[in-house]
């Protein structure tokens, strides 16, 4: 899947990895309406320890962010599949140390020296 990583020289990875701190730190500083998911574990995989409280919008202008993000995927994305498949609740330890563990055994040999 990542077979790109192994032809790239290491001021390539360089700079691939700070792309990838980058869009982890955007995610991580999005408050309100902007935040999608809370992911500290994935925050976690940067160099900087931060977990920033999100500022939660109220149930009234949650639910009709939702509507309307949903109706944004008709408009942008119609072809896409759809699903009645019930919601899976909440991101487990299991997820998160999963997580940690892949990034980690990726990167392992490429991101020791930097």
């Amino acid at each position: 899947m990542d077979w790109d990583l192994d032809q790239m020289s290491r001021e390539e990875l360089i700079v691939e990895i700070r792309k990838l701190r980058q869009a982890i730190r955007i995610h991580r500083d999005r408050s309100e309406h902007e935040l999608c998911w809370y992911h500290p574990a994935l925050w976690g995989l940067l160099p900087e320890q931060a977990d920033p409280i999100p500022t939660v919008p109220n149930w009234p202008q949650f639910m009709r962010g939702c509507v309307r993000y949903r109706q944004s995927l008709d408009e942008q994305a119609p072809q896409a599949p759809r699903t009645s498949r019930p919601y899976r609740a909440q991101f487990t330890r299991w997820d998160s140390d999963l997580l940690q563990r892949a990034v980690l055994e990726r990167f392992a040999g490429h991101v020791g020296y930097i």
